[in-house]
């Protein structure tokens, strides 16, 4: 099984309202995809020699490239997403500038069987969402973070 760790920002908007950072996926699977493509900054991590926590927190900063945010963090529990794998987030209230963001890239063969190895960002976007909005671009079983988070922002 594989193991995934992330952090959920969300910061209050000007109506009280609750607004989440979600990232969206980089490379070309992605590239003209919105609905199912964003999720939680986050990446995978071996149970045995790093603690989700410790996992969550590093995988932003590779994937943010931005220290991950101080604050009180809300246990928001694990998903399995449909490719099997355990994802664990905490939520933390903090603000961040999306136009900060310095994406950590990975490197893949593209176009397949071709030869060439292209490099690509992680996340190729960062932005907020308010909850609504949120739930209709996130990858579908991350969809439960957020309302474990709308039941604690409440």
């Amino acid at each position: 099984m594989k193991y995934s760790a992330g952090l959920l920002l969300y910061r209050r908007n000007g109506d009280g309202g609750t607004e989440v950072l979600l990232g969206h996926m980089g490379g070309p699977f992605f590239a003209h995809r919105d609905a199912g493509a964003w999720g939680v900054p986050k990446g995978e991590y071996e149970p045995e020699s790093e603690t989700a926590w410790d996992a969550a927190r590093r995988e932003f900063q590779e994937e943010l490239g931005l220290l991950p945010p101080d604050g009180d963090a809300v246990p928001l529990g694990e998903v399995r997403q449909s490719n099997g794998k355990l994802v664990t987030v905490w939520a933390i209230e903090a603000d961040l500038d999306p136009g900060a963001v310095t994406p950590g890239t990975f490197r893949m063969e593209w176009p397949p069987k071709s030869g060439h190895v292209a490099e690509f960002p992680e996340l190729d976007r960062v932005a907020w969402f308010p909850l609504d909005r949120a739930r209709a671009v996130i990858i579908k079983a991350q969809g439960a973070f957020l309302d474990r988070l709308a039941e604690h922002s409440g």
